[in-house]
């Protein structure tokens, strides 16, 4: 247990890579891209903004991932009162599609067709696990406190037999907000991590005067915590590092979280509205 406390703090700070920031707007996609300075073959990730975010409140995250040699990308496409879902998974789609098929930054970085992953907050999290139901190639897919979208993530989760890693937070089963449990109750191979105090809208990084127009406020702590869980658990599927391996295992105890009680009862829609007007 102290190897892996050891580990999950340093997963929390930058990792050892210097990192280039560069636009995909150069392949007609809307977003940026994050990479290590150097290094072919590298596993990369295509990352799907909340509803009303766009890509800047994620840079911190972003970077903390390619400092770990993961290259991240993020559509900045779908930022409207009323997206489409379905949109942003496609486009995800065409992310991956493209660092995966040029060279990036100065001709130095390539990633691997191989090692390509998924991952969302919110909203994003919702399109990240339809991208996956699709004909996307991910090798896993991290779904970050997904929100309740139409289509639903849960029946596309149903379908996924690829790694998954899905977080919740602890008053996520009498929100309607959200539909994390459902996600990875529908999903085979998924591990679902309750954060402990988390502020599921704390992931993104606000500025000051969007928190004074009424949008959640950031939360470092939140920020930290889930930065560490979502290296760990792409180092060890992109890159196969059994270093990581406790943050695929649904059985390890990881700091900061917690697993769901294996006894509760599911909650159903009509638990979900009579827990909103309480």
């Amino acid at each position: 247990m102290a190897r892996i406390r050891t580990l999950f703090t340093t997963l929390t700070r930058r990792g050892p890579h210097q990192v280039l920031r560069g636009d995909l707007g150069f392949a007609g996609i809307p977003g940026v891209v994050y990479t290590p300075a150097a290094g072919f073959h590298l596993p990369g990730i295509a990352f799907g903004h909340d509803w009303l975010t766009d890509t800047d409140n994620y840079t911190g995250t972003l970077e903390h991932l390619a400092s770990w040699g993961i290259v991240a990308a993020a559509p900045d496409t779908q930022r409207g009162p009323v997206p489409s879902v379905l949109n942003l998974a496609h486009d995800l789609g065409t992310t991956l599609d493209v660092i995966s098929g040029v060279r990036l930054g100065p001709g130095q970085i390539s990633v691997a067709p191989e090692k390509l992953g998924l991952a969302g907050h919110g909203f994003g999290a919702a399109a990240a696990v339809l991208a996956a139901a699709g004909p996307v190639q991910a090798t896993a897919v991290a779904a970050l406190f997904p929100a309740v979208t139409k289509p639903s993530a849960e029946a596309a989760a149903a379908q996924l037999r690829m790694p998954g890693l899905v977080l919740a937070t602890a008053d996520d089963a009498p929100s309607l907000r959200t539909d994390a449990l459902e996600v990875a109750a529908a999903w085979d191979g998924a591990v679902l991590r309750v954060v402990k105090k988390a502020n599921a809208a704390g992931l993104t990084e606000r500025r000051r005067l969007t928190r004074l127009l009424g949008f959640p406020g950031s939360s470092d702590e939140t920020q930290k915590t889930v930065r560490a869980l979502l290296t760990g658990f792409l180092l060890f599927h992109l890159t196969a590092d059994a270093a990581y391996a406790a943050f695929a295992d649904p059985e390890a105890d990881l700091p900061h979280t917690s697993r769901p009680d294996p006894d509760a009862a599911p909650v159903t829609h009509e638990d979900r509205v009579v827990a909103l007007f309480r």
